[in-house]
């Protein structure tokens, strides 16, 4: 276990956090973001800051894009893979895009994206029913190669299952990013047991060809740990590379509150743990007061910015409401924001 104040983690913390959302749900009656919108990726492309985000309507997941001049302030794009309507697709209830393959997996330099055989490509999950993450997910790929990355194409089947996966796993998958190191595709994912009160934890598999998985023989490659605040999950992956190791930015939760965490690796497999959040849940009123997670990492002009979602009590005038919460898109900086 790793000490927060160790000074190898120092670069990474974002204590600064910017305190209005910027992106919020449309609350429109039958939108894809009626009542939340959830999980940023974030990248530039063809000259502009973009956001890879999902949205949440009562039914399910769809997945859209915003766009931005100064990472604060967000215009939505529209949806990119939505609910497949009078379809038997698998995915039919819809899809939560959760990352995009990036041209390079270092943390100092720029997320743009990578072309692969000539296409761009992105990973999502998707539930067999209707509802809030309701039912066993799995996992898949789309592609585009159209520029404005507003046309992608899915692939018929998940290309990754919890059905051939063992006991922590039974549960069904969450959020995937996909690195590419030394010729080999790595797939990390949390996924969850088959318990009513259960338990998240990451793992991680290996592809040649994107298509083709196996998972690692060490997984779950990170655990929870009981009774601390990563105690029941220990979730959503967002892995990048920082010189002579790997940095895993993801998020933990008890039973009160999820917050961000940070891990160490050197070799993608073995992994230690910083002993407590890097990134807390904020008082009583703010963005995040319930929750801050899911994290999406962007270096830019010598500033890391860790977008996340952030959850607090719903209040009479809020503009989205799931549940009992109002769930936005928050970011936090290394530096104060003027």
């Amino acid at each position: 276990m790793i000490a927060l104040n160790d000074l190898r983690i120092q670069s990474y913390l974002t204590p600064y956090k910017y305190p209005h959302p910027v992106l919020v749900g449309s609350g429109t009656p039958g939108a894809f973001d009626e009542m939340s919108v959830d999980i940023p990726f974030v990248f530039q492309h063809k000259n502009q800051f973009y956001m890879l985000y999902t949205g949440y309507d009562g039914k399910g997941y769809q997945s859209a894009l915003a766009v931005s001049d100064d990472l604060l302030h967000w215009n939505p794009k529209g949806v990119i893979l939505g609910r497949e309507r009078d379809s038997e697709r698998w995915d039919k209830i819809g899809a939560a895009a959760t990352w995009m393959i990036k041209e390079s997996d270092d943390l100092y330099e720029t997320p743009r994206l990578k072309k692969v055989d000539g296409k761009y490509w992105l990973v999502y999950h998707s539930y067999p029913s209707h509802g809030y993450e309701a039912g066993p997910a799995e996992i898949s790929l789309a592609w585009t190669e159209d520029e404005e990355l507003m046309e992608w194409h899915r692939l018929d089947e998940p290309v990754f299952s919890w059905k051939d996966g063992t006991e922590w796993e039974k549960g069904g998958l969450y959020k995937a990013c996909i690195i590419f190191y030394e010729d080999i595709w790595y797939l990390f994912y949390n996924a969850k047991d088959a318990k009513d009160r259960w338990i998240e934890q990451t793992g991680m598999a290996k592809s040649k060809d994107l298509f083709h998985w196996d998972r690692c023989e060490k997984n779950p490659i990170l655990k929870v740990t009981a009774g601390a605040w990563d105690g029941r999950f220990l979730s959503d992956p967002y892995i990048v590379r920082d010189k002579d190791h790997w940095v895993n930015f993801y998020f933990g939760y008890d039973q009160g509150h999820a917050q961000e965490g940070l891990a160490i690796s050197y070799n993608l497999e073995d992994w230690q743990k910083v002993d407590s959040p890097i990134l807390t849940h904020g008082g009583k009123g703010e963005l995040d007061e319930n929750h801050a997670h899911k994290a999406a990492i962007f270096y830019y002009n010598e500033t890391l910015y860790h977008f996340y979602c952030a959850t607090r009590p719903f209040k009479v005038g809020d503009s989205t409401q799931v549940y009992e919460e109002f769930r936005t898109i928050a970011v936090a900086s290394n530096k104060p924001f003027t």
